[in-house]
């Protein structure tokens, strides 16, 4: 059985396409997923046994090899974020900058929320 990774899967329209190593993309009907599996996500991999339809190769079993995690939506309003970006940058301001200017390192308590702070920030701008 080949293993593939699926392309796109539309769960209202109940199927997708699978990449298919060296030969052509397979079509995923919603009747061939596993039990308790709805839908499949992009990247995923899958393995299947196929067969020539009509309209070219389509999947006759599908087995889901590995379950990815779906991207984390956008955890903060801008105004939130905004609000956050300043705080970081008064903290930036008042506290790193005056240590490094005098050329040592913040204490560690203040270098651990700033580098929080900081993580959080970038992962929203990620988003």
């Amino acid at each position: 059985m080949p293993i593939g990774k699926v392309k796109w899967y539309d769960a209202k329209k109940g199927f997708g396409f699978a990449s298919n190593p060296g030969d052509a993309d397979v079509f995923v009907g919603k009747n061939v997923l596993p039990d308790g599996v709805d839908e499949l996500l992009p990247g995923q991999r899958i393995e299947f046994d196929f067969a020539a339809g009509r309209r070219g190769p389509q999947a006759l079993r599908v087995k889901v090899l590995d379950n990815p995690r779906r991207k984390a939506g956008i955890a903060r309003k801008p105004e939130e974020l905004h609000s956050l970006v300043s705080d970081v940058m008064t903290v930036l301001e008042s506290q790193v900058q005056p240590a490094l200017e005098n050329g040592r390192y913040p204490d560690r308590k203040t270098g651990r929320h700033v580098s929080e702070i900081l993580r959080a920030i970038a992962k929203d701008l990620d988003a």
